[in-house]
């Protein structure tokens, strides 16, 4: 056993390393949600569109003022969970979710190339237990994954971002649903990585899943507004319960309700546990297959 974490271990250091002197690589996972995050996140403001000017509202009469106030409030819980919260804010919570799902995908490409340059074919050929390639892999790719949430975090926060954080277990509960969707996103692209032979097949199959994984959930806009056959798809995507999580931790506020944070967090454990095995076994018949 401990050989088995010394093998782990040093494949994971690997990995790691690897990323950490590519700060190109770093920078171009990062850039996307980031301009997703400024620039619609900023210039779509959803939660503008259904707020009425205040120069407006001192001109209505105040009985009239409480009525339109109440149902605004009313709106904005039903689409957005809280009253409180700006799209700028609901947006950069989503995007950390959705930078997961970047993150997870290099993971996999990670598999393509290491194919080529045959550094997989000397790990195939080393005396080492198949399976600490597989591990050392999708634990990267966690570790990646998160840390790069949490970079984004602090981009949002430049930006402008409003927290309400959920004390005392807030943080952990936001970053526990990032670790369990980044480690089923990473288990399931590492598992096609191996399975595909071709990078041509692997790019091809990853934006086929990147686009609809990303858009059929919670992270851009509400599913209240989408129409109710993308609804059940939203509903099914583990990336909308990760969302959910993160916003009930750190935006929410009093306003989180935590037998729902529970479900979240159950069902991307869920996710998690299942598609690692799933994507494990994947992964094992492709490094059997060569």
């Amino acid at each position: 056993m401990r050989e088995i974490l010394g093998e782990i271990g040093v494949l994971t250091m690997r990995e790691i390393r690897k990323w950490l002197r590519s700060p190109f690589l770093m920078f171009f996972t990062l850039v996307q949600p980031v301009i997703w995050m400024g620039l619609f996140g900023k210039a779509f403001n959803i939660t503008g569109f259904i707020r009425i000017p205040d120069e407006m509202l001192q001109n209505l009469p105040p009985y009239v003022t409480s009525q339109l106030a109440e149902i605004f409030n009313n709106m904005m819980t039903r689409l957005f969970g809280t009253a409180d919260i700006d799209y700028f804010s609901y947006i950069a919570v989503g995007m950390l979710s959705i930078t997961i799902l970047f993150s997870s995908m290099s993971s996999g490409m990670g598999i393509a190339w290491d194919r080529r340059l045959g550094f997989l074919n000397k790990l195939l050929a080393a005396p080492i237990w198949r399976g600490s390639i597989i591990v050392s892999k999708v634990l990267s790719g966690v570790l990646r994954a998160v840390m790069q949430a949490a970079l984004l975090l602090l981009v949002a926060l430049a930006f402008g971002a409003r927290f309400h954080v959920l004390f005392p277990l807030g943080p952990l509960a936001a970053f526990g649903a990032l670790f369990f969707l980044a480690l089923g996103l990473t288990s399931l692209f590492i598992a096609l990585g191996l399975r595909l032979k071709s990078w041509e097949s692997q790019a091809a199959v990853m934006n086929l899943l990147n686009l609809p994984l990303m858009f059929a959930s919670n992270a851009l806009y509400p599913i209240a507004l989408m129409p109710s056959w993308l609804q059940a798809v939203a509903q099914a995507n583990p990336i909308s319960y990760a969302v959910d999580a993160v916003r009930q931790s750190l935006i929410y506020g009093a306003a989180a309700d935590p037998s729902k944070l529970l479900l979240d967090l159950g069902a991307v454990a869920v996710f998690a546990i299942s598609f690692t095995a799933i994507g494990v076994l994947i992964a094992d018949k492709g490094l059997r297959g060569g």
